[in-house]
């Protein structure tokens, strides 16, 4: 008697799905007319915004999106995308808004945010060349255009566009470090040397690369927060008698802090002459590499094995677009990994003839970031951007010559791209009481969403920073972010609020800055 065959599932009711969900050819008008109408919002936004952030709390925020319920019915395209814009958009911080002055934020691009609907739409990847064709050879091209701007040599050189000057550091420490494994260098014995006021993914790049808790030694600056040459060398020897060995010297070419770059050609002579990595993180100013009037203080970044460049900093793109490159190709090699189904290492017997940038990427599925630099690159051209970015330069120069005499606000250090530090600090101030105003003053101005400035430590005293990187600011639309700077600090130091009364105590101070009624 035959075996009796299981029974089969219950066939399940046919679920339909919308076919104008997705974008295709039948749907490409609804494509065109939705990219409109966001376009269209978003512009009305732009135009009508007149200041950073809308001030709303966090709470208030909260209940907001929390209303939302993401189990719910569909409503549509474009009842979705306007529920979007009144919940997103009308809470965003806005960085073209000229009192935005807090990080290292930029206004972006019109041609890079053209580029942005394009690769959008298309979503390429250029994680393999048979998922891009042309996209990985424009990326290519750009990274070779870019290897020459920092001075590398034609032919050698290599590199990949990262999701962020994170991302790069990190690739180059871990190259850094596959090297002097290679070498023979155990990894308790690996030593990266750096200044105190590098980026924190320095750091956090060892912890994750496995190094030693006591892996990055610091180097000594001068007043300025620059790498002193002489100190690197005596760290240099330090490390040497000790008999660890230095993996890799990061130089910083603008430290988030201040702005300032380190000495680059000293660093790489003494880099040269011990045989060690120099990698210059250049993730703020690499748009010097492109200025008419400052690119003699990248002097010696041409000496470096590898570089970081943060195009959606200092080359006004939008987020994101960074690059590592290297000086020589074969540095890449140690990030290939090779799959089957997606780059194999070869094709019938012979070497796969395929350019895939998987084989020197860290990610898989990347976006096509670069197509945003190349169309800015075309449209403007590189002395076009090089200006933008002397305009923020020559703003940094003009708020500190501003302020040299200021009663009140006294500059702390200084810097060689767009940064300002300062503190409220007038006559007969404690010091004490000055650095509690640090972060009440920078609180105020938040939650108000009239200006905003950030924060940070420099000599163990709290500053505020002002970092500006929007060249349509002016110096009075800065002396403006000042002048709440200076009311928030009287009103603070008052202890007195304004009212609705007739005779507040002072009509231009209060702990949110709210306008009153009449006020413009």
């Amino acid at each position: 008697m035959p075996s009796r065959l299981p029974a089969a599932p219950p066939v399940p009711s046919a679920v339909h799905h919308d076919t104008t969900a997705l974008l295709r050819g039948a749907t490409a008008d609804a494509y065109a007319d939705t990219v409109r109408d966001v376009a269209r919002d978003v512009a009305a936004r732009l135009s009508a915004v007149t200041q950073p952030f809308s001030g709303a709390g966090r709470a208030e925020l909260q209940d907001l999106v929390d209303a939302v319920d993401l189990d719910g019915p569909a409503s549509g395209t474009a009842e979705a995308l306007r529920e979007a814009g009144e919940l997103y958009a009308q809470h965003a911080i806005w960085f073209h808004v000229p009192a935005y002055a807090a990080h290292l934020n930029c206004p972006v691009a019109l041609p890079a945010v053209g580029a942005e609907t394009m690769l959008a739409a298309i979503n390429t990847s250029v994680d393999t060349y048979d998922q891009s064709t042309v996209a990985t050879l424009m990326e290519r091209r750009l990274v070779e255009w870019t290897a020459g701007r920092i001075g590398f040599p034609a032919g050698g050189a290599d590199g990949v566009f990262t999701s962020g000057g994170t991302q790069s550091n990190f690739q180059a420490l871990f190259l850094a470090r596959e090297k002097a494994r290679r070498a023979g260098t155990r990894l308790e014995s690996m030593r990266i040397l750096t200044t105190g006021v590098s980026h924190f993914s320095i750091a956090k790049s060892a912890l994750l690369l496995g190094l030693p808790d006591d892996a990055v030694v610091t180097v000594g600056t001068d007043a300025d927060g620059r790498m002193s040459p002489d100190a690197l060398a005596r760290t240099l020897v330090d490390v040497e008698r000790t008999g660890d060995v230095v993996i890799a010297v990061v130089a910083t070419a603008g430290t988030t802090d201040r702005g300032c770059i380190d000495p680059l050609g000293p660093v790489a002579d003494l880099c040269d002459a011990v045989g060690t990595w120099l990698h210059v993180d250049a993730a703020y100013g690499c748009g010097l590499l492109v200025s008419p009037t400052r690119r003699h203080l990248l002097a010696g970044i041409e000496r470096a094995r590898s570089v970081t460049v943060d195009f959606h900093k200092a080359f006004f793109q939008p987020v994101s677009s960074s690059a590592l490159i290297v000086r020589e190709r074969a540095d890449l090699a140690p990030v290939a990994w090779h799959a089957d189904y997606l780059n194999p290492r070869e094709e019938d017997g012979e070497p796969n003839p395929d350019l895939n940038q998987v084989d020197k990427s860290l990610q898989t599925t990347r976006r096509f970031d670069a197509l945003k630099l190349w169309v800015t690159l075309r449209a403007l051209g590189p002395d076009g951007v090089g200006a933008l970015v002397d305009a923020v330069c020559d703003l940094a120069a003009a708020v500190h010559a501003d302020l040299a005499t200021d009663r009140d606000l006294r500059v702390v250090g200084t810097t060689d791209l767009s940064t300002v530090l300062f503190r409220y600090e007038p006559d007969g101030l404690d010091p004490e009481r000055a650095d509690a105003l640090v972060p009440q003053v920078r609180r105020v101005l938040f939650d108000s969403g009239r200006a905003l400035v950030a924060k940070t430590v420099v000599d163990g005293r709290p500053c505020l920073k002002l970092t500006l990187l929007n060249p349509d600011a002016t110096l009075a639309d800065v002396r403006g972010v000042l002048e709440l700077v200076r009311s928030a600090a009287h009103g603070l130091l008052a202890g007195e609020a304004l009212t609705d009364t007739d005779e507040p105590p002072c009509r231009t101070v209060h702990p949110r800055l709210a306008r009153t009624e009449g006020e413009g």
